[in-house]
């Protein structure tokens, strides 16, 4: 298995080496493996993890709370997903539906922190071409008025 030191996950994840380390203590990113000299050993699946991390944040404008949630369940969602490629041969039709309900409640989940996201957006949005609006309308005003007093 490949591991990577600290320095090469910063540069991969676009993350300074204290923000990574933050992650970990507040619980974004599970604690690596530590070598012999007690160094931290990451994993591909530790730097994709960062990487979805960094993308929710920035794509989805996510706070560090709103980040926990988020892949909390994006972690939900993956076992979920797992058990089932697993256990799916094995399973009555009705056991599969179950999982699969889970699946999606966890899914709806997501969806509505995104929703909630994008909604918020759309009112800052809103508010800004309101502004817009009345600065024109303002512009044209004093237009007129510097017009007639050209002439």
């Amino acid at each position: 298995m490949v591991t990577y030191k600290i320095d090469e996950v910063a540069k991969q994840s676009g993350l300074t080496k204290r923000t990574i380390r933050y992650y970990e203590e507040i619980g974004l990113l599970p604690s690596p493996r530590r070598s012999e000299g007690n160094m931290r050993l990451y994993t591909q699946e530790d730097v994709d993890l960062l990487k979805k991390i960094v993308s929710a944040k920035e794509v989805l404008g996510f706070s560090l709370q709103e980040l926990q949630r988020y892949m909390s369940t994006a972690e939900m969602l993956k076992g979920q997903r797992e058990e089932y490629r697993e256990h799916t041969d094995h399973l009555q039709p009705a056991e599969r539906r179950a999982m699969l309900v889970d699946m999606e409640i966890t899914l709806n989940e997501q969806l509505e922190m995104m929703e909630e996201k994008i909604n918020s957006i759309r009112m800052l949005q809103t508010e800004l071409e309101k502004l817009r609006a009345r600065v024109r309308e303002r512009k044209a005003l004093l237009d007129e008025e510097l017009g007639s007093d050209l002439s």
